[in-house]
């Protein structure tokens, strides 16, 4: 065939790009979620943050073991990069196709979203993002019978300062899950 090439190009397989980047951003959340729990493990960190509770009542030790648990999403916006993970009842639901077709997540949910502060690579080939400084554990639980007022979930922020090595509850973060459930 005229001007045909025997290597393939990203122009004769448009969907190839999207594809690698797909993968490359799921294995990219994975690593995500593993490094910052064995780096946050590692520096101490758990018998100090697993005695916070927020205001609302949550205690980062209802999280135990998130370190662990699966990726289930990243995101990405101007001050943050994200890495979400579930626990295994969270997990078995999302398999059982919840949320959807009337569906709800049971009692006992649990996610937390595990938050940097972004900076250019100065390794890759090419421009990305990776994460810098930790910033924050958002978490959220499903209990119907403590947050009534929030479709059953509660929420809680802990947040993380570099510079003292330590875990704060975030005091402003119950009034935002409030506001937003009303």
């Amino acid at each position: 065939m005229p001007g045909a090439s025997s290597s393939p190009t990203r122009r004769n397989f448009p969907g190839a790009t999207v594809r690698h980047f797909g993968a490359f951003a799921i294995t990219a959340a994975t690593a995500l979620a593993i490094l910052g729990g064995a780096v946050l493990h590692a520096q101490g960190h758990d018998k100090d943050k697993y005695s916070l509770t927020s205001p609302g009542g949550i205690g980062f030790s209802d999280f135990r073991g998130y370190e662990d648990w699966s990726v289930v999403s990243s995101a990405r916006t101007k001050e943050v990069l994200k890495v979400i993970v579930a626990n295994p009842a969270m997990i078995t639901a999302y398999k059982a196709g919840v949320p959807g077709h009337d569906q709800t997540f049971p009692e006992g949910s649990m996610i937390v979203k595990l938050q940097w502060v972004p900076k250019k690579s100065t390794e890759a080939p090419y421009d990305v993002d990776v994460p810098d400084v930790f910033k924050q554990a958002f978490v959220m639980e499903k209990d119907s019978e403590r947050f009534p007022k929030t479709g059953g979930w509660g929420y809680a922020v802990f947040n993380y300062d570099a510079a003292s090595n330590k875990f704060t509850a975030d005091p402003k973060a119950l009034r935002t899950a409030e506001t937003r459930a009303m």
